[in-house]
């Protein structure tokens, strides 16, 4: 797990603030995403979500050759050749960013940036109207919003003075007395499901799914839930498990379902990472089995959406 490390400042890690986003709760809505997971998702859209500091991103198609990213970087980890263009050796780098300055054609660009309370406020009440008209508001996501507790909660009761409505993205994943604290300033949970059978769930995010489950049966007891699931072929798309998806929204008396079928999203993320994809044979069910399942969860008396 990438814990993270305090700041003094009592900032925040964000790595993206989302605004007129409407697939993040109901209404028009300011999506705040924080950086920083405990889980590992081999079909993460969002990887640069994953570490607890500010990442390197290169887009190598805006390069120019210029030579000053080369010219700054303190620890010889960049080389520039007229045959192979621009090497960056991810070992070398101490990911001391100044060469992110040194680009004027944004090649090169830093993911995550430290906020406060307030900075995140200003942003999120920039659209305040649009909240009001469409009955939107505020959600937090990651990464893992859990994993900065601390933060997210000042910054949830913060959206509560504002009278904002306010949502949390979460897996799920933390201890109970985290969880906990956070729920008195929270209308609606987005609880993203990945797998119900543990072992299953640890194969491919590398955490098990214990604390997950226990945590929705105690949360469902005073909030609202939606959950999400990536909806992954040869994963988690078998009508025994989709039973055991309308079994716990039925258990936790769940508001919906939210099915969102697989994408490679997080490929070219990868790439701008310096990173292998993860997942190169995943793939979302074809048209005709997402309707099929569409179908069963909605004739279990359950709501359900596709994609949102």
């Amino acid at each position: 797990m990438n814990l993270p490390k305090s700041n003094d400042n009592g900032e925040g890690l964000v790595f993206n603030i989302q605004r007129f986003s409407i697939h993040d709760g109901p209404g028009i809505r300011t999506t705040v995403f924080m950086k920083g997971c405990p889980l590992n998702c081999h079909w993460c859209s969002n990887p640069e979500s994953q570490d607890f500091f500010p990442n390197l991103m290169v887009r190598d198609m805006n390069c120019r050759q210029c030579g000053a990213c080369e010219k700054i970087c303190p620890e010889g980890a960049i080389t520039l050749t007229r045959e192979a263009g621009r090497k960056i050796e991810r070992g070398k780098c101490s990911q001391c960013l100044v060469c992110i300055d040194a680009c004027i054609y944004n090649s090169l660009n830093v993911c995550g940036k430290y906020m406060t309370v307030g900075e995140v406020l200003d942003e999120v009440l920039k659209d305040r109207a649009f909240y009001r008209n469409s009955g939107g508001g505020m959600t937090i996501s990651g990464g893992e919003a859990l994993l900065q507790w601390e933060f997210v909660m000042r910054l949830l009761r913060a959206g509560k003075r504002q009278e904002l409505h306010t949502a949390l993205d979460t897996s799920g994943y933390a201890t109970w007395q985290t969880v906990e604290k956070l729920l008195p300033f929270v209308d609606l949970i987005l609880w993203d499901i990945k797998h119900l059978d543990s072992r299953e769930h640890k194969k491919m995010t590398g955490v098990g799914n214990h604390m997950i489950l226990e945590n929705i049966q105690k949360a469902s007891k005073t909030k609202t839930i939606w959950l999400r699931m990536p909806l992954i072929a040869g994963f988690n798309d078998s009508d025994t498990h989709l039973a055991k998806l309308i079994d716990l929204a039925k258990e936790a008396a769940v508001e919906k379902i939210s099915l969102l079928p697989y994408h490679e999203g997080g490929k070219s993320k990868c790439e701008q990472l310096g990173r292998t994809y993860p997942f190169p044979a995943g793939k979302a069910p074809n048209d005709e089995r997402i309707e099929s399942i569409k179908g069963m969860i909605e004739k279990a008396g359950m709501r359900v959406s596709i994609g949102v």
